[in-house]
């Protein structure tokens, strides 16, 4: 009687045991990034005067294949490794940029559309959010909230037709392409030496990565979504 209980616990507690796979993906930060300073810089371009009008639908139709499916890549990257930024921003920021891409490609060159205006104003509040969750990436957070606000100076000037703000925004793209390729410049350079050759504003958490042994670093990861039995 005792040697059967005995065996029914031990398969018990077999059947509890639960193994969690860790599947290695590379950093998606810098494709993302260098996905978002080909956009701005397109569409920087076309607000400050520097490409003509004519030009719009070209750049758009460049933002749509390129920008948007690359950062939707890092998007889903991103969420496989359990990084709001790179999983919930870039996937507001990809389907900001599409919204963009396709209004610009079906409305006339130089029109403004209040509609768009309030859409961008809300998608440049709603990006702080995942900004919020980067206190350990600084440098990639501020990334996320100058987009955030170049998304609402854009806004402001679809709802208000006043061409100052699309000049303003279109200085703060240009500002952000270099702040984006920097950041991705730096990250790129940690993923192939394992460690900081470029300083990207790591702190506390966004130190772990780089600092801890694997042991530590998965600490928790038990209680995390997609890994715990409710999200």
């Amino acid at each position: 009687m005792d040697d059967t209980t005995d065996t029914d616990r031990t398969r018990s507690e077999e059947l509890q045991l639960t193994r969690i796979v860790l599947r290695p993906t590379g950093n998606p930060l810098p494709l993302g990034f260098m996905a978002l300073a080909l956009g701005t810089v397109g569409f920087s371009t076309l607000q400050l005067g520097i490409v003509g009008e004519g030009e719009a639908s070209t750049m758009a139709l460049a933002v749509l294949v390129l920008t948007v499916p690359l950062q939707l890549l890092s998007a889903i990257i991103g969420f496989g490794a359990r990084d709001p930024i790179a999983g919930t921003g870039m996937a507001m920021v990809s389907g900001v940029w599409a919204m963009l891409a396709v209004t610009t490609l079906t409305s006339p060159p130089g029109s403004t559309s209040p509609a768009l205006g309030v859409l961008l104003l809300t998608a440049g509040v709603a990006m702080l959010v995942p900004a919020s969750a980067g206190r350990g990436k600084p440098l990639a957070a501020a990334i996320m909230i100058g987009s955030a606000v170049r998304f609402a100076l854009t806004g402001v000037a679809q709802v208000t037709a006043v061409s100052a703000w699309d000049v303003a925004a279109g200085a703060l793209g240009l500002a952000l392409a270099a702040l984006a390729l920097y950041a991705a410049f730096g990250f790129v350079l940690e993923e192939g030496g394992s460690r900081t050759q470029l300083p990207v504003m790591r702190r506390g958490d966004g130190r772990k990565p780089l600092r801890d042994d694997m042991e530590e670093q998965v600490e928790g990861i038990a209680r995390e979504a997609g890994v715990r039995q409710q999200l």
